[in-house]
């Protein structure tokens, strides 16, 4: 009877040799921060790859904005305040809608406003409601926006296939249900 092989315990793609030192070469997340030790934990590493991704995209995205003069969350308002149509909303209303929180939406959208892209009226019914609504100035300001976030959002994205976009979907969902406020 022939003696039983040894088998590794070594995962595949470790990047294992004989020389120890590679073997504890950080790769990935690990290696862009310059991470010494191995994460605390699966979690820690997934949660600080989501976190690292999301700021590297924004970023980018706020680098494409910036010669137009808006910022990311002023955009996402402008687009919410145009998918709102003419009857417009109030500050709750926006700040729950925005993809982005910030913590001072009324100082936002008094920078929108001073800008001339909204303005801001008092309710008919109800004086005491603040409708915010989008001016021809806003529209225009999306018109020539639109096209510079939809380019860089498929640029950044454009290694990924379909399979892969759908797939990502549906993990970011799944990793949201416990973090979304009920």
């Amino acid at each position: 009877m022939a003696p039983a092989k040894k088998t590794s315990r070594t995962p595949r793609n470790s990047g294992s040799s004989k020389n120890p030192a590679s073997a504890a070469k950080p790769t990935g997340l690990q290696a862009e921060l310059r991470q010494t030790k191995p994460f605390s934990s699966l979690h820690a590493e997934v949660f600080l790859n989501l976190v690292r991704t999301a700021e590297q995209l924004q970023h980018a995205l706020r680098m494409k904005l910036k010669p137009h003069g808006i910022t990311e969350t002023q955009y996402n308002s402008l687009r919410i305040l145009r998918g709102a149509g003419p009857h417009g909303l109030t500050c709750a209303e926006i700040a729950e809608r925005l993809v982005s929180q910030d913590p001072d939406i009324t100082r936002l959208l008094g920078r929108l406003e001073r800008e001339g892209l909204v303005r801001r009226e008092r309710g008919a019914k109800d004086r005491r409601e603040v409708l915010t609504k989008i001016t021809g100035d806003g529209l225009d300001r999306l018109k020539e926006t639109d096209p510079v976030v939809n380019s860089a959002v498929h640029g950044l994205l454009a290694h990924l296939s379909q399979a892969e976009l759908k797939t990502l979907i549906a993990l970011l969902e799944r990793a949201r249900l416990l973090a979304t406020p009920k």
